[in-house]
């Protein structure tokens, strides 16, 4: 059996992102790394900044793409240090919720100013259509790996 054009296509990109992720991770790692941060924890700092309220620890596993065993890991070191915080959830007696305390809101804040930059200066080649359309192409198989 061979590739269609389009499996060969989604192939490469996989291949592609799989190095870009090696790449982020290395460059968040030493953004966050003045702070006492990993890109793991950066991770879960802006899964909970990009929602209302807080989230159990397997949401925000699953909206990271990481298990859960990873995210409550780093949760409970996290929670330790003071950037987070375990709720009670009154939908669940169990499945606690997790929120950033103010220290964590802080850090999270801090990250963003130092992101900020380093992601215009990144970007400031690249047409910013074509990276719209790279958007929707990702989120698009997201979705499909997602059924």
């Amino acid at each position: 059996m061979q590739h269609t054009q389009e499996g060969q296509l989604f192939t490469d990109i996989v291949l592609e992102v799989f190095k870009l992720s090696g790449l982020l991770i290395t460059a968040g790692d030493e953004l966050s790394n003045e702070l006492g941060l990993t890109s793991a924890r950066w991770k879960v700092l802006g899964a909970l900044a990009g929602m209302e309220s807080p989230m159990t620890v397997s949401q925000i596993a699953m909206s990271m793409g990481q298990t859960r065993q990873g995210v409550q890991r780093l949760s409970n070191e996290m929670v330790q240090e003071g950037i987070l915080v375990y709720e009670e959830n009154p939908y669940h007696k169990k499945a606690k919720l997790v929120a950033m305390t103010t220290k964590g809101k802080e850090l999270f804040m801090k990250l963003e100013q130092k992101q900020m930059p380093w992601a215009n200066a990144h970007s400031a080649d690249i047409n910013a259509q074509k990276m719209e359309e790279t958007l929707d192409v990702l989120r698009q198989m997201v979705e499909s790996l997602k059924s």
